[in-house]
């Protein structure tokens, strides 16, 4: 197993370039299945959950090939079984994309039920809703979701909780509905609208992405297209409070900034300087920090709102701020995974129910550390890079799963870390 030792206390300098979304990708890899002909998608990032579900497309009869570049060429024309289970599965949770894609194809699915980070209760209620809607037969056996259609029509669909996956999975099968279908109190996450750009690509008919009433016009035939994924909103963030963690002076390149408001206010709102540019091919953010960051308090929302994969890191900045700050985490139970491990370093963190106090301390210190999931992993990592001595963080594959490059690229902004493979 593999593991970091990061030596604290550097400042954070120069310039970072943001990958493809992981959100966006691991909907858009099953969502080809649809076009039943060759995609060519641009900007994936090189992360271990892409890995997964490309090995997953693979075992399905897929023909995957990479580009000198790093672009995917997938052609799903060959797949030949409908049945997707085993550990693959049950290590990431967006495989449940599998389901609508081969609905909304071949009319009929078997997915093993999802795992991913333990963070808390994920249910799939909303999207078994949503298909049963649309007409299909589903049961859950043995750990399975087994689903089955003659025929899909298009149905008006509200969604009982805002659901980032429902919505995403529910348009798979929807494009190939007859019909219009009509997802009601959607979710407006950026990667929502990616998706809904790259079924339009291949031919399908959505309509309102980005809002909370999404329209699509089913049962048009689709056909194969080249996409490149939108910059990764978390990884951006992720970076951002980074340099503000180190007291840096870092451009996060490739980002859409609007995307990223909500952090960028909070950051502003703790005292850091954050400015958005134009290089004249991409946009990009400069964060620069200078001194302790001042408390404040933080409530996890549904996009627009603060993002529930960032409270983490923000409260890694947040252990060493001026005065108490509170975060509320309304999206996932059991986000504070990591609060265990940042008391190790120091920190100064009490839990009650879904709220957090923060009582900023004076500095961090290094310690023997263990990640818990994606997004504590890092957490963790950025506490190690602001703390004073040497850090190690075990259990790295969380971090790997959706961070591409993250030593390298923290490297090259002047970080002390190291991989270790054991």
């Amino acid at each position: 197993m593999a593991y970091y030792r990061i030596n604290g206390g550097k400042r954070l300098e120069g310039a970072v370039t943001i990958s493809g979304a992981k959100n966006a990708a691991l909907a858009i890899i099953p969502a080809v299945i649809l076009s039943g002909e060759s995609c060519l998608l641009e900007n994936l990032p090189e992360i271990e959950d892409v890995r997964i579900v490309e090995e997953i497309l693979t075992s399905m009869g897929a023909d995957i090939s990479r580009t000198p570049d790093g672009s995917m060429r997938i052609d799903p024309s060959g797949i030949s079984t409908f049945s997707v289970t085993g550990e693959m599965v049950s290590s990431m949770r967006a495989s449940y994309y599998l389901l609508g894609a081969l609905l909304g194809r071949y009319k009929k699915a078997e997915i093993a039920l999802p795992g991913g980070c333990a963070i808390g209760q994920r249910p799939i209620d909303q999207h078994i809703k949503g298909m049963r809607a649309l007409g299909a037969d589903i049961v859950i056996q043995g750990g399975a979701v087994k689903a089955r259609a003659d025929r899909l029509r298009g149905a008006e669909i509200y969604l009982d909780v805002v659901s980032v996956g429902a919505t995403i999975n529910i348009m798979l099968a929807a494009v190939a509905a007859e019909g219009q279908t009509i997802i009601a109190n959607a979710a407006k996450e950026p990667h929502v609208v990616d998706v809904a750009n790259f079924l339009n690509m291949m031919g399908a008919n959505v309509k309102g992405a980005g809002t909370d009433v999404i329209r699509m016009q089913g049962g048009r035939r689709l056909h194969g297209c080249t996409y490149a994924v939108i910059p990764d909103q978390i990884e951006a963030g992720t970076f951002m409070i980074a340099a503000a963690a180190t007291r840096g002076d870092v451009i996060i390149n490739n980002v859409i900034p609007t995307h990223l408001e909500a952090i960028s206010a909070k950051l502003m709102e703790c005292g850091v300087t954050v400015t958005e540019g134009d290089d004249g091919r991409d946009f990009f953010i400069r964060v620069s920090a200078d001194k302790r960051p001042r408390a404040v308090n933080i409530k996890t929302l549904p996009y627009p709102g603060f993002p529930t994969d960032l409270q983490q890191p923000m409260m890694a900045l947040l252990a060493t701020a001026e005065g108490n700050s509170f975060i509320m985490e309304n999206i996932f139970e059991n986000r504070f995974n990591h609060v265990p491990e940042l008391a190790k370093m120091g920190a100064s963190i009490s839990i009650s129910s879904r709220t957090a106090t923060v009582e900023g301390v004076e500095k961090l210190y290094g310690a023997p550390l263990c990640a818990s999931d994606l997004r504590a992993g890092a957490a963790l990592v950025i506490a190690a890079l602001a703390a004073e001595g040497e850090s190690t963080i075990s259990q790295i594959h969380f971090i790997d799963r959706g961070y591409e490059f993250l030593e390298q690229k923290l490297r090259a902004l002047g970080a002390d870390i190291m991989r270790i493979e054991e």
